[in-house]
């Protein structure tokens, strides 16, 4: 992918997005980010790490906000539906089709699948999911991915759980698709593409945006 072809994308102006994807399609080679934002000077990939999902408290606290990471194991997707009935049962004291302890959330409605495991899967806005998400840190869930910042409530949320937000590249939803290895249904097949799935992925790029002390990568940058 050549930088021209790079700086076409422009997904709510944060180019640095897909700089990061290339970025991690092309490893073995230390790398800073080249467009000059307050945003990009806070990212510098020199070395990914590699972190194994669901997540472990040490991995969680090794994390700082601007890491660069590749995920790899099992993460789940959710979105604006899927949180409003989770949150209704958590309220209804009713058993929850999946568990999310330890877990990671993607914030995406993946399309059909097609030669791959799934369509194109880029993560969606992740403030919509602001209301919902310390319920579902108060039952343990411990990451999300998405993109675009969050609200302060959510930033004090996720210190207290010593949990971890990541943004994936936005505008890059069918280079994502080549990172999930299987994808399965696991809860209201009736939301469709709003439907929890569960995935199974490899080296999937993320960066660190809030880490578990509230470090917030979006800090102090206007909207």
């Amino acid at each position: 992918m050549s930088r021209a072809s790079l700086g076409e994308y422009n997904d709510l102006g944060d180019r640095w997005f897909i700089e990061f994807m290339a970025l991690c399609a092309w490893p073995g080679t230390v790398h800073a980010l080249a467009w000059d934002s307050p945003l990009t000077r806070r990212v510098v990939m020199t070395n990914k790490k590699k972190i194994q999902v669901p997540l472990q408290a040490d991995d969680i606290a090794s994390l700082c906000a601007g890491d660069g990471v590749l995920l790899s194991g099992t993460i789940y997707t959710a979105r604006d539906q899927a949180h409003l009935r989770i949150c209704e049962m958590i309220e209804a004291g009713e058993k929850l089709p999946v568990d999310l302890d330890g877990q990671v959330v993607y914030y995406c409605g993946p399309t059909p699948a097609n030669a791959r495991a799934i369509g194109s899967c880029g993560p969606t806005t992740s403030s919509r999911m602001d209301p919902f998400t310390p319920a579902f840190l108060e039952i343990g869930m411990k990451g999300m991915i998405g993109k675009g910042r969050r609200s302060t409530e959510v930033v004090a949320a996720v210190k207290k759980a010593k949990a971890v937000y990541f943004v994936a590249p936005g505008g890059a939803g069918a280079y994502l698709s080549e990172r999930v290895k299987s994808c399965e249904v696991v809860a209201f097949a009736d939301l469709g593409p709003e439907a929890i799935y569960e995935l199974v992925v490899e080296d999937f790029p993320v960066v660190v945006a809030i880490d578990s002390e509230g470090n917030d990568l979006y800090a102090g940058l206007q909207n």
